[in-house]
């Protein structure tokens, strides 16, 4: 048990976690499809998800500067998105992700 615990410790100090909240026209332009692509790219996991408000939700963990990366592209998404707000939080790492995916 004691050794789990302290391999969380040691996780938490290698790897970020962020939660990005995407507001504008980012339904229907394939955000969630080039995320994803992206994320998939940088050895990131998480997942990416629409919200009933029309928002988009990305749930990231991974090395800061491929978190950083990530939040780049999501700040101005792809070719058709028009990003209004974008809010980003740091959280604890939790490391409860495989891979990154959809969320429906």
């Amino acid at each position: 048990m004691f050794q789990k615990l302290k391999n969380i410790k040691h996780f938490s100090k290698t790897v970020k976690r962020i939660r990005l909240i995407i507001k504008g026209k980012v339904q229907g332009v394939y955000f969630r499809h080039h995320t994803a692509v992206l994320a998939h790219k940088l050895g990131i996991t998480g997942y990416i998800r629409n919200n009933m408000d029309g928002s988009v939700e990305v749930v990231a963990e991974g090395e800061e500067g491929k978190l950083n990366e990530l939040a780049e592209f999501c700040s101005h998404g792809p070719t058709g998105a028009v990003v209004e707000s974008f809010e980003r939080r740091e959280e604890e790492p939790y490391g409860d992700f495989v891979s990154f995916g959809v969320r429906y």
